[in-house]
């Protein structure tokens, strides 16, 4: 409920930290969130094309998960237990291997890192490199991995590289990803070169670290033969295949993860987001058995088992993913969200669309007009935002439960924001 303070902007400005970044793109206070739609402190809806950076796929406030989690609380369930076992995890285990693992004819062992997605990616390159003994890790043009100094080494944008400071970031090599520098170039082929040639300057890897669809580095999405290919090096090389899906993961393409129609089969698999299923923090590290070589406490963190999330993602895992009722949803939305898209970029010369499933959006060229286009659409009521190495992207990351008609209205409302921009611009430019 709103509180006193709630639509003064100003005591923001006072202590909130110059770190915060979203909310000056979004200049309101928020006091309300259901399924697709945010409300602020003066009563205004707005419908969420952001969804938490896809940390709320199942939109906001899920009904069944909420309830779920009230009765865990009002039974003085677990809250914080360490790693110690409680009901709740062995919930969530339970379903996320019968739901998931099993029918996917999949084996790993699920470790619970601290509970964002930075420390499943810490946790992935660490035990890479204490399985090879080398330091090396090759990730990835436009990739992004977290903020922390390791998984921040294997991230791509420049901005977040330059809040470390002063220091080096090191023990990573950045390889083009597929299409990085246009379709002339074969990124595998300079791969193979670079690690096949010893006079290359490239150290032998200990993992190879990729998004299937690169959410923050612009939409960019691997095709299923780049996939293998880079798998095929990573064991070529006896380096391990780190697939990133935190943000691509959870059905956001489409399936539950992003890479089940690729033919390949990661090492290990950081995941978080929407993980948890309601927007509560969980990260977790997928391992193929034979790599999870840990000692006990090796890699821990006092936050590494929110009793609190296994039990809203147990609700999701069950409401979501027993059959392919949802998938099917998803992809009757993907096509919406194609159509709508296409007829955008269609009136944007040189604009085309990235992305794929419900993690897509166009690329309008620069990112002053991807910019315009996404305030101008807050002004509308739709909250939007943009991504790629320039923010020239807009991108839609819409709940996946998002009703039809609401889904309709929210891309109307794009399309009316790129329209007021673009005739602006074009009057301007007269």
């Amino acid at each position: 409920m709103p509180t006193d303070k709630s639509a003064d902007l100003q005591i923001y400005a006072r202590r909130e930290s110059q770190a915060r970044s979203y909310c000056r793109s979004f200049p309101t206070s928020f006091v309300k969130a259901q399924g697709s739609e945010l409300t602020d402190a003066e009563g205004r809806t707005y419908i969420d094309f952001l969804a938490g950076c896809s940390s709320l796929n199942y939109g906001h406030n899920d009904p069944d998960m909420k309830t779920a989690l009230i009765e865990h609380i009002t039974a003085d369930g677990i809250t914080h237990g360490l790693d110690m076992h409680s009901g709740a995890k062995a919930d969530f285990l339970g379903a996320f291997e019968e739901i998931i693992l099993k029918p996917r004819d999949m084996d790993y062992k699920v470790m619970m890192t601290g509970p964002t997605g930075t420390n499943a990616v810490e946790a992935a390159m660490k035990l890479a490199r204490k399985i090879t003994g080398r330091r090396n890790i090759i990730a990835f043009t436009n990739g992004f991995h977290g903020m922390t100094m390791g998984a921040l080494a294997a991230t791509g944008n420049a901005g977040k590289r330059a809040g470390a400071g002063p220091v080096s970031l090191n023990d990573v090599t950045h390889m083009p990803y597929e299409g990085a520098f246009g379709d002339d170039m074969d990124s595998l082929k300079i791969i193979e070169e670079m690690l096949g040639n010893p006079s290359s300057g490239v150290e032998a890897p200990a993992a190879f670290i990729i998004e299937p669809v690169q959410g923050e580095g612009g939409l960019n999405a691997a095709s299923a033969a780049f996939m293998q290919g880079v798998a095929t090096l990573a064991k070529e090389h006896g380096a391990l295949f780190i697939v990133d899906d935190i943000q691509a993961g959870c059905g956001r393409t489409g399936t539950f993860f992003s890479f089940e129609e690729m033919g390949i089969e990661p090492d290990l698999i950081p995941m978080a987001k929407s993980f948890s299923g309601m927007g509560l923090p969980f990260a977790a590290l997928l391992i193929k058995p034979e790599h999870d070589i840990w000692g006990p406490a090796e890699h821990n963190g006092t936050f590494r088992g929110n009793n609190h999330a296994f039990v809203t993602a147990r609700v999701a895992l069950e409401k979501f993913w027993k059959d392919d009722t949802f998938q099917k949803e998803i992809a009757a939305k993907a096509g919406m969200l194609r159509d709508a898209l296409t007829r955008i970029a269609d009136g944007i010369p040189g604009a085309r669309l990235k992305g794929r499933g419900m993690m897509q959006g166009v690329d309008v060229g620069n990112g002053d007009l991807a910019g315009g286009i996404c305030a101008r659409a807050f002004e509308k009521g739709l909250i939007i935002e943009t991504s790629g190495a320039h923010d020239e992207v807009v991108k839609v990351l819409a709940p996946l439960t998002t009703p039809e008609d609401i889904f309709a209205k929210g891309l109307d409302i794009l399309a009316e924001a790129v329209r007021d921009v673009t005739e602006t611009q074009k009057i301007a430019a007269e």
